[in-house]
């Protein structure tokens, strides 16, 4: 009786690990391909630009170097050549990339579209600091930096601090919780304190495998009711379509660096 118990348990705990170990390939699998879809929706957000002679939101010469490098490192990241240096360079490139952009002002954006864009890509930098502490790896040969995965989990958290702030200051993005979520001013109170509780876990560093669960549980919903309802956001409040399309690609990459550290952290 007891080893039967005793093998019942065994294999509870082996299918378990099994589960963890996938959900954390997928985390990575979904970290490690975001340059290449960030750069086909680049692509094709200036494509959609140059029909109104627009400019691309970084010069013409370091934008295909910064597109080259992006492809670059998500190729060897992909294909696990050097995992952590790589994720440690895309995540340098991003920081670059994104200070360019707000520094050379070839597009004016508002300021709550900022917010947006700015700090979801401030979160893919952590993610990639995530990746590059070693978390989510399958066979870890080294052991993972700590200092990394805090510093990528602390990036996490300012991310889902602009979440609040935006949903406090921002009529627009206030406007498509309460338009496309149930419950009314209720439900975005109740999210408000739910993202900022899980920011103080991400910067204070405790219960992050439990606070990146219940952030990997929320993500696909709002993916799915806020940033998917195209028509809100292009038509209503006239965010550029691809644009739109990079910022869901933007959440669905944060989304898999929840999963690692929900599994791994």
């Amino acid at each position: 009786m007891f080893t039967r118990q005793h093998c019942n348990t065994s294999m509870a705990v082996s299918n378990r690990k099994q589960l963890f170990k996938f959900i954390s390939q997928l985390g990575a699998f979904i970290l490690t391909r975001f340059g290449f879809w960030n750069c086909f929706c680049m692509l094709m957000l200036f494509a959609e630009r140059a029909d109104s002679k627009r400019k691309p939101d970084i010069h013409v010469p370091y934008l295909y170097v910064d597109m080259g490098v992006a492809v670059l490192c998500a190729s060897f990241m992909s294909f696990g050549v050097k995992r952590r240096w790589f994720a440690m360079a895309a995540a340098l490139q991003l920081a670059v990339s994104t200070y360019a952009s707000y520094h050379g002002e070839n597009v004016h954006y508002s300021e709550w579209l900022k917010v947006r864009m700015y700090s979801r890509a401030l979160a893919i930098i952590g993610g990639f600091l995530v990746l590059a502490s070693g978390a989510g790896e399958v066979y870890r040969q080294k052991p993972r930096s700590r200092s990394l995965q805090s510093t990528g989990q602390v990036f996490l958290g300012v991310y889902l601090i602009c979440m609040v702030y935006s949903l406090q200051h921002s009529k627009e993005d206030r406007l498509a919780y309460l338009n496309h979520i149930a419950g009314g001013e209720i439900m975005v109170m109740l999210l408000e304190v739910l993202f900022g509780v899980l920011a103080l876990a991400f910067l204070s560093g405790y219960y992050i495998r439990l606070a990146a669960q219940i952030l990997a549980t929320v993500l696909p919903l709002i993916i799915l009711l806020i940033d998917g309802n195209l028509g809100y956001w292009h038509n209503t409040r006239k965010v550029e379509f691809w644009n739109q399309m990079k910022l869901m690609g933007h959440n669905v990459c944060i989304f898999g660096a929840a999963l690692i550290l929900a599994t791994d952290g």
